[in-house]
């Protein structure tokens, strides 16, 4: 599904306009991003699921085209687990 079907599908399902469906879908993507920038990012909702920011470590990898070892630095990634809804809805 893509965004702006999701947005139509908000729309359609709440009642409301296109242009406040796509506003409404911004501010919470905007709201989760702003949260998992903090230093202890995590968003809960309950029956869905938690997204959860988690450093990962530097390791080494190799390069797939000269078999090279190379050097991955670290960085931020985020996790997403579903809550038991989800889970067993899919």
């Amino acid at each position: 599904m893509t965004k702006a079907e999701l947005i139509e599908k908000m729309s359609k399902e709440s009642k409301i306009s296109k242009a406040a469906a796509g506003k409404a879908l911004d501010s919470f993507m905007d709201g989760v991003t702003k949260a998992l920038k903090k230093k202890d990012g995590k968003v809960t909702l309950v029956g869905f699921g938690t997204f959860q920011k988690t450093r990962r470590k530097a390791r080494k990898g190799r390069n797939p085209q000269t078999g090279n070892p190379i050097k991955i630095k670290a960085k931020n990634v985020v996790k997403f687990k579903p809550g038991k809804k989800l889970k067993d809805a899919v």
